[in-house]
């Protein structure tokens, strides 16, 4: 819904790697490099930022999306916002094939009660639908 969307990316290490100091280069020989060649294609994105901050950054308006690198680093934040409308999305699967699902898991604990909410069910249809090729 964005046209041109302001694109945060959470760094791999705490810190975004503070420049080399925490992991092995991961923001420097995977992350840069990609940030800077989307930058070229005309993509607004920045980073990376660490994670620690960077939801409190897009909640208060910095930016449109927050790209995490891995599953429990964007799912967190993304549950204390609204669990109820949120939608677990993953890319790069193999055949472009593009995955949503419920933000809350299965929900086993509830299964058969007639207590569960529907909304981010009803959330991840939709963003398959609006990310499906038409």
């Amino acid at each position: 819904g964005y046209e041109s969307p302001r694109i945060a990316v959470c760094g791999i290490n705490p810190h975004a790697g503070e420049n080399g100091l925490f992991g092995y280069g991961e923001e420097e020989k995977q992350l840069i490099p990609g940030i800077e060649e989307s930058k070229k294609e005309g993509i607004c994105v920045e980073g990376p930022y660490p994670a620690d901050t960077l939801f409190f950054r897009a909640v208060r308006g910095d930016f449109d999306i927050v790209v995490a690198c891995y599953h429990d680093q964007g799912h967190g934040p993304v549950k204390v916002l609204g669990l109820e409308a949120g939608v677990n999305i993953t890319v790069g699967l193999r055949y472009n094939i593009i995955r949503t699902s419920v933000d809350h898991g299965t929900a086993f604990d509830i299964a058969g009660k007639n207590v569960a909410d529907e909304r981010s069910l009803q959330a991840a249809i939709r963003s398959a639908v609006d990310l499906a090729p038409k």
